[in-house]
């Protein structure tokens, strides 16, 4: 039975040739990633292809699914420059993808072929009109849409340099994952969205939907899923409890993040739950 990780980044030589020949960000300087965020010291390393296949053997994960991640910064830029630093992108993996069984991809923005699906910012659900297009193409492909956290702000001097990672990135996914089930689901009902990270922890707050009138039942949708990186066992037994173990699916958010502790959270549910979060949904998903 085939295993996946259904949240992992990979950057190709052609989007790192790309990042480094930029002068505003996102771009690569020396070990050192600026985007509006600020600047991040990184491991092209982590970038390797080899090296990401040994991460998943030691993990026991047999196929990764790549996107290219928004929290670069790529909505505040324009058309061309967007356009460019995708296709890059787009353009090393389809060879990676060629090259290997071990790797799979959500194409970013828009559908592609030989693509498992679309990855979008989180922003973009925020206006569904101007977003319309891309998700009729999803509903009528059976394409999974994955929804990763947008970038934010470089965090203010006054503030850890934490904040963005515990409050900006999950206010942002739980303002999607609150979008669509207000205005989303109803217009694409069988559209198959997978948040990353538990929506930000958009379910916890179904409690407090409930008291503003919304009937929570309608949260319980068979094509609505939360992907569990940076999570640990709390969160992601509260989701198991709320909407049942076949909406959830395993991701790691590597190399952005160590992947042990949740990984180490979903063995320790048992083995018919990890292979439900593994195997089941994602082969339902993305196979």
């Amino acid at each position: 039975m085939t295993t996946y990780d259904l949240h992992q980044h990979l950057w190709p030589s052609g989007l790192v040739a790309e990042l480094r020949a930029r002068t505003a960000p996102p771009l690569l300087a020396g070990d050192e990633l600026v985007t509006c965020e600020g600047r991040f010291v990184l491991d092209l390393g982590d970038h390797d292809p080899v090296e990401r296949v040994r991460r998943l053997d030691a993990d026991g994960i047999d196929v990764a699914v790549l996107s290219l991640q928004p929290s670069l910064g790529l909505e505040h830029l324009s058309t061309d420059e967007c356009s460019a630093l995708e296709e890059a992108w787009v353009e090393g993996i389809r060879t990676l993808l060629a090259e290997s069984t071990r790797f799979a991809a959500f194409s970013p923005s828009v559908l592609r072929d030989g693509f498992r699906g679309v990855s979008l910012g989180s922003s973009v659900l925020l206006d569904l009109d101007r977003a319309a297009p891309v998700l009729d193409a999803a509903a009528a492909a059976d394409a999974l849409v994955f929804v990763h956290p947008n970038a934010g702000l470089e965090t203010r001097a006054d503030r850890p340099p934490w904040w963005e990672w515990v409050v900006g990135y999950p206010a942002r996914m739980q303002e999607a994952y609150v979008m669509w089930l207000a205005e989303g689901r109803h217009r694409w009902p069988s559209l198959k969205v997978l948040f990353a990270m538990l929506a930000g922890g958009g379910p916890f707050q179904l409690e407090r939907l409930a008291r503003q009138g919304l009937d929570v039942r309608s949260t319980l949708d068979p094509n609505t899923f939360l992907e569990v990186s940076t999570h640990g066992r709390r969160a992601i037994e509260l989701c198991i409890e709320t909407f049942g173990v076949d909406q959830l699916a395993y991701g790691s958010d590597t190399p952005v993040v160590d992947s042990q502790p949740t990984l180490e959270a979903v063995r320790g549910f048992g083995d018919a739950v990890m292979h439900v979060l593994q195997s089941d949904t994602p082969g339902r998903l993305v196979a």
